[in-house]
């Protein structure tokens, strides 16, 4: 049979008839439409956070203070920020809270979704309820445990001195306190994701090394987390960058106290920019914060990444 024969048309019917072809008119009106549908999107982005954002940096260079006349002034906020203790201390602060949460978060997560990946009884229904803190408004959460703190726990745990009194007047341990918020309620999202990393591996490689005489931590180390490190990138980095911006359980907590011991940027932002009358020095607050969770939040993915090319 020669080659002419054996080629048929690309595109044939039910009965063998020519499909009809793609009219012009039909594939620019669905362009049109996907266009339409998107744009409403696009300038909404535009006008409600790439404008302000701009708005921002723009007052960062003068000394606009919320109300009245202003002037430029050049670079002299971002050369105050440097200097002044207060702004210093917040980021202290800051980073000191979002590494010591971003840890215990993505420890205690991993150990929970592993136990929930695990053959046990009403697995779906505790997969429910640890996510509940998650759906759970942070401030609503924060008075609840402000409560916790300042009045329950000092009653039942009496007898140990830094519990005997409101550990939120403490001004060594009250970010304790906040951190044990932050955690308790962003272990949740953490969990799904870490979960949905851990029901990606083969149940065969855990049978097989246990043919092979391995050991569970054995197993962990080397089946369970190598091809769940991608999972553990997107959650550190994540856990990260929202620890940073803690505020809500800040300011149902302490609000900043005692004194501005666990008074971190976000908050320090909102006060100066808004009641403060430092709009305009507190904006380049929110540039060089802006900066510095860019450039931390890349540095995470670039050694995450490494790491995992290891693997």
């Amino acid at each position: 049979m020669t080659s002419s024969t054996q080629a048929l048309p690309a595109a044939r019917g039910a009965g063998g008839a020519d499909a009809p072809p793609v009219r012009r008119g039909t594939k620019d009106r669905a362009q049109s439409t996907f266009y339409w549908m998107v744009w409403p999107a696009v300038i909404a982005f535009f006008l409600f956070h790439t404008v302000p954002v701009l708005v921002g940096i723009f007052y960062s260079f003068t000394n606009y203070a919320g109300y009245g006349a202003w002037n430029f002034v050049g670079l002299s906020n971002y050369v105050n920020l440097f200097k002044d203790d207060r702004i210093l201390a917040a980021y202290g602060f800051s980073f000191l809270f979002a590494i010591a949460a971003t840890v215990l978060t993505n420890a205690i997560s991993l150990a929970i979704a592993m136990g929930l990946n695990a053959k046990i009884m009403a697995r779906n229904l505790f997969r429910g309820v640890y996510f509940v803190p998650y759906v759970l408004a942070a401030l609503v959460i924060g008075y609840v445990f402000q409560f916790l703190f300042s009045s329950s726990l000092p009653k039942i745990l009496s007898g140990i001195p830094l519990f005997a009194d409101n550990i939120l007047t403490n001004e060594t341990w009250a970010w304790t306190a906040i951190v044990a918020l932050a955690v308790w309620q962003a272990c949740a999202f953490t969990i799904i994701i870490y979960l949905s990393g851990l029901q990606t591996i083969p149940r065969e490689l855990y049978e097989a090394a246990s043919l092979d005489g391995a050991k569970p931590w054995r197993q962990f180390s080397s089946i369970t987390f190598p091809l769940i490190s991608a999972f553990f990138t997107i959650n550190v980095v994540l856990s990260l960058k929202g620890f940073l911006q803690v505020f809500d359980q800040i300011v149902a907590l302490t609000n900043g106290g005692p004194g501005t011991a666990t008074e971190s940027v976000t908050l320090l932002i909102f006060r100066g920019g808004f009641s403060g009358g430092e709009f305009a020095y507190q904006s380049a607050n929110a540039v060089i914060f802006f900066i510095v969770i860019t450039i931390v939040s890349l540095f995470q993915f670039k050694v995450l990444q490494r790491r995992e090319a290891d693997f």
